[in-house]
């Protein structure tokens, strides 16, 4: 007899413990209370969305006024003809003090990733110097390259690495 009760004594443990984890652990009963309740935080987000989304601002001077400046194969002068979007540019950042933009230097697709990169930095460089010639802050003007990794012709023709080889003027907020 004693050693029935010695070896019933693990298997009552045993049986103690698997019974408290059979507890009262309730699960959600109606799958439809919780499809309820996550398309409330879902309609909640959108209205939220909805009041957050951007305002237009007026970033730049009028539409009218171009924002690229084009340059020849494999030259980072800025050349007369762009004079004017040069000084348009520059005229409305000397006269809003709170704007800033980023002056994005762009190749066309011949040549290395990295050559292209350093062209595109000396192209934008130079029209920030421009800018800042005719009243522009430096604080006011970013110079990035963006090398040939941001074509907008995506041809082999002449034209079209004409159109890729320029800095686009971007204003941020």
């Amino acid at each position: 007899m004693k050693q029935s009760w010695h070896m019933s004594i693990p298997a009552l443990a045993v049986a103690l413990a698997l019974g408290g984890c059979a507890s009262a652990v309730k699960k959600p009963e109606a799958p439809a209370a919780a499809s309820t309740a996550s398309a409330a935080p879902q309609a909640a987000q959108s209205a939220v969305a909805a009041v957050q989304a951007p305002v237009e601002q007026d970033l730049g001077p009028a539409p009218n006024v171009p924002r690229s400046v084009f340059f020849a194969f494999d030259k980072y002068n800025v050349q007369d003809k762009y004079r004017p979007v040069v000084e348009a540019n520059a005229q409305y950042l000397s006269t809003h003090p709170q704007a800033h933009t980023q002056l994005q230097g762009n190749t066309d697709a011949r040549g290395s990733r990295e050559y292209n990169l350093a062209l595109g930095q000396r192209r934008a460089d130079a029209v920030m110097k421009a800018m800042e010639l005719l009243g522009a802050k430096p604080a006011q003007m970013e110079a990035i390259s963006f090398g040939k990794e941001k074509p907008k012709a995506m041809g082999t023709t002449a034209a079209d690495y004409a159109e890729n080889r320029r800095v686009d003027i971007v204003y941020k907020k």
